[in-house]
């Protein structure tokens, strides 16, 4: 069983290109596997890392949707790292930060090997858009492990949650798709999700 901890967070570095990415490895030596947190604007990203890691404020959160435009890096207990990628499809964002996005979490996708695991935020209110759907292809084309982690799941009653989640399940059209239900407020979806990552990692050692 693979031991993770999920304790003793810390920020790391914020970075755009990938020389600037950081080298993280545990006490051995040994590179570090790596989970990047994606979605749209206002899914909650900030607020489920903190969550998660059991913080109040280490992971930065924002009223102004579509402020972070950088990769913000972590780890936990040196076993275990993350990215935050920015959120997407702000409209109030600048069109030429939101050009930037599209390369940016490309070539983060691309080329940081140490990456093993998306998490895929989608707000459980919402339908899939076309920059949903490019961010899911371009998982897909690099071949990352993911799960779909539905945010929000307070704000609707459970048939609104059922229904929903067929729904948006059937609109990506992928098959064997992982997925969990979270709710900071309710504090649900954690310990399943934490149970998901050590999973994958076994799946991918």
């Amino acid at each position: 069983m693979l031991r993770l901890t999920l304790k003793n967070p810390k920020f790391v570095k914020t970075a755009v290109r990938p020389k600037d990415y950081p080298v993280l490895r545990n006490p051995s030596g040994k590179l570090i596997p790596e989970i990047a947190v994606a979605g749209r604007s206002n899914v909650g990203k900030s607020s489920l890392l903190n969550h998660l890691f059991q913080t109040k404020g280490l992971v930065r959160t924002s009223s102004t949707p579509g402020k972070t435009q950088m990769l913000n890096f972590f780890t936990l207990d040196d076993e275990l790292a993350f990215a935050d990628l920015p959120g997407y499809g702000f409209a109030k964002v600048p069109l030429s930060i939101r050009e930037q996005w599209g390369p940016m979490v490309q070539t983060y996708l691309g080329k940081r090997e140490t990456l093993k695991l998306i998490f895929f935020l989608f707000d459980i209110r919402r339908m899939p858009n076309e920059d949903d759907r490019r961010l899911l292809e371009w998982i897909s084309y690099n071949q990352l492990a993911m799960i779909l982690v539905f945010t929000k799941i307070d704000k609707v009653k459970k048939n609104q949650k059922v229904a929903n989640t067929q729904k948006i399940l059937k609109t990506f059209d992928v098959e064997n798709l992982h997925y969990v239900h979270y709710s900071v407020t309710k504090n649900q979806g954690r310990n399943e999700l934490i149970s998901m990552i050590k999973d994958a990692l076994e799946g991918d050692a």
